[in-house]
């Protein structure tokens, strides 16, 4: 498997495994803690990765939601809790997520999985992809479990800030990258009916060119792994995914 193949099979299964934490309900006691519902805590714990920053660098690192989403998922959430102090406990959140889900896989597959993933993350250039940066400075955890599940996090944050740069390239707005995307989603990152775009043969044109230099660009970064290492992020990832479905308790 070549890194564009790689790049290929992981995008789905990254993109679910990254973000099924968020909304659990552990998650959402958790979040509960700091006077928080399970929204706002998902706002400030990603963006407060970036540290306790103004609402324009949110804003900007997280750029397919509507302004007005932000301002209830920042700067609204700013005013109730420290973003250091919740982006610390929602990657806790993760772990908890991990420890109820990913007990029935093999620690080999899950600790060759972080490995490979840690490997693509510390051969990224800092100072690129600003929520990828964030989840970086977390030092892996010695938990093959943990590791693996901030492995998946990292990777999902990655292929994300890849494609904001892709969707600038190719020039269509973030409204329009959402919407296309799906409009389910559009209106989950507070957009309304006046924010629908026109959707023309051009534009869905623009976003399929904007997929494909996420691929190329996301490929790049793991031409560092060798042939083995590609495999064991791949069946690492379809081990933790399919794992989703039948979540199993760490006992240990």
């Amino acid at each position: 498997m070549n890194s564009t193949e790689l790049s290929l099979a992981l995008a789905d299964p990254i993109q679910l495994l990254g973000m099924s934490f968020y909304f659990t309900p552990t998650t959402t006691e958790r979040g509960k803690a700091h006077g928080l519902n399970v929204f706002e805590f998902y706002g400030l714990g990603r963006g407060g990765v970036l540290g306790d920053v103004d609402f324009d660098t949110v804003f900007e690192a997280f750029t397919f939601f509507s302004p007005s989403a932000m301002e209830m998922l920042w700067s609204k959430s700013r005013e109730k809790a420290d973003p250091v102090t919740v982006a610390n406990d929602h990657v806790l959140a993760a772990f908890a997520f991990a420890d109820e889900t990913f007990g029935a896989l093999p620690v080999t597959v899950l600790d060759a999985f972080a490995k490979a993933a840690y490997k693509v993350a510390n051969a990224v250039p800092t100072g690129q992809h600003a929520l990828f940066d964030g989840y970086k400075k977390f030092e892996a955890p010695s938990n093959p479990v943990h590791a693996a599940y901030l492995g998946a996090i990292l990777l999902r944050e990655l292929r994300g800030c890849v494609h904001i740069t892709a969707v600038r390239e190719v020039g269509i707005t973030p409204a329009q990258a959402a919407y296309l995307q799906e409009p389910f989603i559009f209106k989950l990152h507070g957009y309304g009916e006046d924010d629908v775009p026109e959707v023309t043969s051009e534009l869905e044109a623009k976003k399929q060119r904007a997929e494909e230099l996420t691929t190329s660009k996301e490929s790049v970064y793991f031409d560092v792994l060798s042939d083995d290492e590609r495999q064991a992020l791949h069946d690492g990832a379809m081990a933790m995914k399919d794992a989703l479905a039948s979540p199993v308790a760490v006992t240990v």
